[in-house]
């Protein structure tokens, strides 16, 4: 579905990723594991088209993304949940559903969204500020699969979440797996990876240096250690 080859990422005149290869198939959950700075949320911008100057190749369902303005990506089925979760917090709950574009058939429909984030469910009129932080994490996701896309890209989705809401992060993307959803999660909380991932591809100084089955896993947890210091 995702294919990622040889690819380099620039801000201004600095290098940051450096030949970048990776692959996601239909239907997985794969993870980019690392330290701050290894390259895996500069990885997804250059997905999306948010980092401007990358060479090397992109391609999603074989079209081409390196070159492609980064509004038209989205519309080929890519949604991009960013750290910063990026809601709009003078909007209520339902306007931040309802405000992004169908850009692609097949988006959940709010009753779908209620059943997989219950948490959600009566907060319609809620602005976005009022909201907990895992609460505005599960809008963030949501809110993206409104639009059609079936490829999702969740950037650090557990970053500052207490242990019950990861744990119902966690049931969430099993349940989007379920139904057929692929993910690509930036993690560094890898005990949580372990609990959603099929592969795990591990990012140190802007390069791909390690693809680990979760099958693996824990035979690898020296190597993991080494290199994300856990």
């Amino acid at each position: 579905m995702l294919e990622i080859a040889d690819l380099h990422g620039f801000y201004g005149e600095s290098h940051v990723l450096h030949g970048v290869s990776l692959e996601v198939r239909r239907g997985e959950v794969v993870t980019l594991l690392g330290r701050n700075g290894a390259g895996k949320t500069t990885t997804m911008r250059a997905i999306m088209g948010i980092l401007p100057k990358r060479t090397g190749a992109i391609r999603f369902r074989g079209a081409e993304l390196v070159g492609m303005a980064p509004h038209r990506i989205p519309r080929l089925g890519i949604g991009y949940v960013p750290e910063e979760r990026g809601i709009f917090a003078s909007l209520s709950v339902d306007e931040n559903l309802t405000l992004p574009p169908v850009v692609r058939d097949g988006g959940m429909t709010v009753e779908q969204i209620h059943a997989l984030f219950p948490n959600l469910k009566g907060r319609g009129a809620t602005q976005g500020t009022r909201l907990s932080g895992g609460e505005q994490q599960m809008l963030a996701i949501a809110r993206v699969l409104r639009t059609g896309a079936d490829l999702i890209l969740l950037d650090e989705p557990t970053e500052g979440l207490a242990p019950v809401i990861i744990e119902q992060i966690g049931v969430a993307v099993r349940a989007l797996k379920e139904r057929g959803f692929t993910i690509v999660l930036v993690e560094q909380n890898f005990r949580f990876a372990a609990t959603i991932a099929d592969r795990h591809y591990v990012m140190e100084a802007g390069r791909v240096v390690d693809m680990i089955p979760n099958h693996r896993l824990h035979a690898s947890m020296d190597k993991l250690h080494d290199y994300l210091g856990v």
